[in-house]
């Protein structure tokens, strides 16, 4: 071939050689802007870059950030590029259409790498009727019933006795490797579950023994069925995970409501709304209807076309004589991981739910019936999109009165949340105090003993009068042989005294409302004690790190926080990502660092920036950053 000729055939190669940059050219830029990362400017930059790389196409978006993923040693090569592969499709559609300074952009920011922390944007939700004076109603006196909450189950069905738990991976009590293996390991996994891993399937169906033993008058499930193998999930394996975790509740438990968890479909975490339009294969439709044959299965009273549709619902119990409504919703629409919730602009009401949700407030308090709110992400969570945080709490705050309580879980912790009237903090009192938010921990044991929560209800108000947190200790010698549940403490023994005045543990008189846990919030400020005895038992005593003085404050707020946009609480980071206190200082070990990040993210895509980012700066101040 001529010379000429020969570069006529070349040149549309070379063109693109010249406008795709290298790998390395990617992973420099990218070096420079997660270390250069320190406001909202650079954080914009960063997006910039970002878009950047998205403009040669997602398949190379994926290379870039897999390799990136690698090579700052985030995670393990494989879960990398698992990861990647899962995520992103959705990564790549919100980045490829996302305006640099927007909104949207602005929150990308402020979720990932907490800059750039935009004002939830105003947004007219219509009402029906004016909200009446109608208070919530004082207890009747009447005997309690029971019901029992539970949460987070993440049953891995390949959870493997005498495997390694001391893995590289997200999670460990596989055979991963030929030297993860049993007989091979010095790290040999339990048959009943270890702190590094997800819980096997015995697990979940002796706490389900132990739960019917107590023959409660319903339970409450908050979602998250799936384990944490997010590199390799796939749709079948959802599937079967709904099966070994719902078929066995049947068969045990009577009525169960459900809510969608943010593990419960394929990819973890993408729940797109009807309104993104997004390839067949990363719609949730399937996942949406196989939880609503489950759901109606526990209950038989669902309104299944709702299921199908959003993974939301509405019920009657039917033991309540029409007086209480459960309705659960789908909060992970709202959730910060589900990257097609980044489509510009962020949608206000994705799937119409939150008009749904008026709807079915709205027609509840025409019935005179009180509502149960049951989610997976609490509201005033950092994990929830601020806007549709702040939507929420307005819509609690019109019907205060007809809720009596909301159900979450998601963040493995035994916490809670107030909603208040009262947007200005200082004016948070228990006087204003509307709203409570109770947050149930996790069967799976990476966040301290497998646990869950029996409340006493009152039968005609249908108010959280007490309840009895039950874990199985996994701290003792004996669990391994058979997990014990037993009680751990009881919310107003262990709270009430330490009001002022103080509530007696057997006065029956007295529910648990959000004035009496705001004023134990109070009791938290003023007697250091009473947070750290909280702090405590957030973990069920587990790995219980220290918090004193601005973090005991800031988490304070935090419990006073169900609306986000007017919370005080400032998540800790180091410039462009989250860093223990620890690696502030100068150099240390990267094979020993502390990234803090949320319990139920560990590693998806979301999450998994800011850990390179964090692994970026780690490598810069160790002089070991090469590229």
């Amino acid at each position: 071939m001529k010379p000429v000729a020969l570069l006529v055939a070349l040149a549309p190669l070379l063109a693109t050689a010249a406008q795709e940059p290298s790998l390395k050219h990617w992973l420099t830029t990218f070096g420079s802007s997660f270390n250069n990362l320190t406001d909202c400017s650079s954080c914009q930059t960063l997006v910039g870059d970002l878009k950047d790389v998205a403009d040669f196409g997602e398949s190379f978006l994926v290379e870039v950030l897999g390799d990136l993923c690698s090579e700052t040693g985030a995670e393990p090569s494989d879960v990398c590029v698992g990861i990647m592969a899962r995520g992103g499709p959705s990564t790549y559609h919100s980045l490829k259409n996302m305006k640099l300074g927007s909104h949207t952009a602005n929150t990308f920011c402020a979720n990932l790498f907490q800059y750039c922390e935009p004002d939830a944007r105003p947004y007219d939700l219509s009402f029906p009727s004016p909200k009446p004076s109608t208070s919530r109603p004082p207890p009747s006196g009447q005997p309690p019933i029971e019901v029992v909450h539970f949460s987070d189950t993440h049953v891995d069905l390949s959870y493997e006795t005498g495997s390694n738990w001391n893995c590289s991976k997200p999670i460990c009590c596989r055979s991963y490797t030929k030297e993860d293996a049993p007989g091979n390991t010095s790290h040999p996994a339990g048959p009943w579950g270890n702190t590094n891993c997800d819980p096997p399937q015995r697990l979940h169906e002796d706490m389900l023994d132990a739960i019917a033993d107590m023959n409660p008058a319903f339970s409450i499930y908050t979602g998250d069925v799936a384990a944490h193998d997010y590199w390799l999930v796939d749709k079948a394996e959802v599937l079967r995970n709904f099966n070994h975790t719902y078929e066995p509740i049947e068969k045990t438990l009577g009525i169960v409501y459900s809510a969608l968890g943010n593990h419960d479909s394929a990819p973890a975490f993408q729940f797109p709304s009807d309104d993104i339009n997004v390839p067949s294969q990363y719609n949730p439709q399937w996942a949406y209807e196989a939880l609503a044959k489950d759901w109606f299965a526990l209950t038989g009273i669902i309104s299944v076309k709702s299921a199908r549709e959003h993974g939301s619902y509405s019920a009657i119990h039917p033991d309540s004589n029409n007086k209480l409504r459960i309705i659960s919703y789908n909060s992970i629409l709202y959730y910060k991981n589900n990257f097609w919730a980044y489509t510009e602009p962020i949608e206000f009401d994705p799937d119409d739910q939150l008009h749904w949700l008026i709807n079915e407030l709205q027609e509840a308090e025409d019935e005179n019936q009180r509502v149960w709110l049951i989610s997976h992400i609490p509201t005033g969570n950092s994990d929830h999109f601020r806007d549709h945080s702040h939507y929420l709490d307005r819509i609690i705050q019109r019907y205060e009165a007809t809720i009596a309580a909301l159900f979450f879980g998601h963040t493995h912790k035994d916490e809670f949340q107030v909603s208040y009237s009262a947007s200005n903090f200082t004016d948070r009192n228990w006087d204003t105090a509307t709203a409570m938010g109770y947050i149930a921990p996790s069967l799976t044991p990476t966040s301290g003993s497998p646990s869950f929560r029996v409340y006493q209800i009152d039968p005609v108000t249908y108010g959280v009068m007490d309840y009895t947190q039950y874990i199985a200790n996994i701290s003792d010698p004996s669990y391994q042989t058979k997990p014990k549940w037993t009680p751990y403490y009881s919310a107003k023994e262990n709270y009430g005294s330490k009001l002022s005045p103080p509530v007696a543990a057997d006065d029956t008189g007295v529910e648990l409302t959000p004035a009496f846990w705001h004023n134990v919030t109070e009791a938290m400020e003023n007697d250091p004690s009473v947070f750290q005895d909280y702090w405590n038992k957030r973990t069920r005593g587990f790995d219980v790190s220290t918090c004193v003085g601005s973090c005991a404050s800031n988490e304070i707020c935090g419990l006073r926080g169900a609306d986000t946009s007017n919370s005080c609480y400032q998540a800790p980071h180091d410039p462009g990502a989250m860093f223990s206190k620890r690696d502030e200082a100068g150099p240390v070990s990267l094979s020993s660092e502390s990234f803090q990040e949320p319990e139920c993210d560990h590693s998806e895509a979301a999450s998994l920036f800011a850990k390179m980012a964090h692994r970026v700066r780690l490598m810069k101040r160790n002089g070991k950053l090469n590229f």
